[in-house]
């Protein structure tokens, strides 16, 4: 997912941003075509792969941080980004050159007509071949079957949660989006679940081993099986942005997305009041996901974003009403930002939440004003 500008962006950057996000047909073809051309990068190093449905991209960073504090040298790859596209490829936490990255894939790819996820995971890997990283963290994208990431050969798997997301693509019912998340196991695959209930499927795709821990050990145990050991490094606070994100005092930003993410989300938050500015995709259960978020708060401020997914603020208002005392719609989000601010001050806290479009979009904006 592109912020809508990245300030500071080079021609490669620029040229990433200018990419389809989709591809024409679901399939791995083009990027194992694209890795030949670029002599194979994944190969150059081992790899934890992190599929599921919440929870990936702290999980992935976390084990990044767990593995350089055990002195191993880590990369990671997220998506989507909230602030910019560097945010998606790092070594032991230090983002990394992404011009210089993109540099690398861009004659190949551009040779092949590769899609957005393609490049920047394509990158990804060639940026932690030439650092010369013992391990990546990868985190998938969209499902695992046909996800470009699902080229690497993972000795250790995790899958955080499955929730209903992406019904068009990965299947209607939970088990169904399982077993193509649970794809990405290659036979003898040490394998992390977050959700017991996904245990006998696991071993039917493969696994070697299956270990059920609590999310919040789903890091550490991944990187245990992997180093063939207990560790010793403290678990640490890992900031990303749009996830639990403190913007001030007194308000807070969350990607928080689906119903799942929303009812995590509420549990972290309901020892305080809430005024809500939010924003939703067309393709999410939006009534759901305020109906979660209703006991925070009374006051609603609806908004849109720059993807063409979102719903319009008129119609998230409308799906709001008789969920909370006040509503208002306003399509810009900057707008419904300073609107939210003025509502929730100075009593109540502002939680901005319902897609990271939204917080993309409003961390752009912030970032062209200063």
């Amino acid at each position: 997912m592109p912020s809508p500008a990245d300030p500071g962006s080079g021609s490669n950057t620029a040229w990433l941003s200018s990419l389809s996000p989709w591809p024409e047909h679901f399939g791995l073809e083009r990027m194992q075509e694209l890795l030949g051309l670029l002599e194979h990068p994944e190969r150059a190093f081992r790899s934890i792969h992190v599929v599921g449905t919440n929870g990936k991209t702290t999980t992935t960073k976390r084990i990044e941080s767990l593995l350089a504090g055990e002195g191993v040298r880590a990369g990671a790859t997220i998506s989507p980004h909230v602030r910019g596209w560097a945010e998606r490829i790092s070594v032991n936490g230090a983002a990394a050159d992404l011009e210089r990255a993109l540099a690398r894939v861009r004659p190949a790819a551009e040779s092949l007509q590769a899609t957005q996820f393609e490049v920047i995971t394509a990158a990804a890997f060639a940026e932690f071949a030439a650092a010369k990283a013992d391990v990546a963290a990868v985190e998938a994208g969209l499902g695992g079957r046909y996800d470009a990431t699902n080229v690497i050969a993972s000795e250790v798997v995790v899958l955080t949660n499955v929730a209903l997301e992406h019904t068009r693509w990965l299947g209607s019912t939970r088990e169904q989006i399982a077993h193509e998340k649970l794809a990405v196991i290659v036979p003898g695959a040490k394998v992390v679940l977050g959700e017991e209930e996904w245990e006998s499927m696991a071993c039917q795709a493969g696994a070697g081993s299956v270990a059920i821990v609590a999310r919040d050990e789903l890091p550490r145990k991944a990187v245990e099986l992997l180093l063939g050991r207990a560790i010793e490094t403290e678990a640490i606070d890992v900031r990303i942005p749009g996830r639990l994100e403190w913007r001030s005092e007194r308000e807070l930003w969350d990607g928080a997305h689906n119903p799942a993410g929303v009812a995590w989300l509420v549990q972290r938050l309901s020892d305080r009041h809430w005024t809500l500015v939010c924003s939703v995709l067309a393709d999410k259960d939006a009534t759901s996901m305020l109906e979660a978020l209703a006991p925070l708060a009374s006051t609603l401020v609806a908004t849109s974003s720059s993807s063409a997914r979102a719903l319009p603020a008129v119609e998230l208002a409308a799906r709001a009403e008789g969920l909370f005392e006040v509503v208002e719609a306003i399509e810009d989000p900057a707008q419904a930002l300073a609107r939210g601010r003025n509502l929730a001050a100075p009593a109540d806290h502002l939680l901005v939440t319902g897609s990271l479009y939204l917080l993309a979009d409003l961390a752009s904006i912030e970032e062209a004003v200063r």
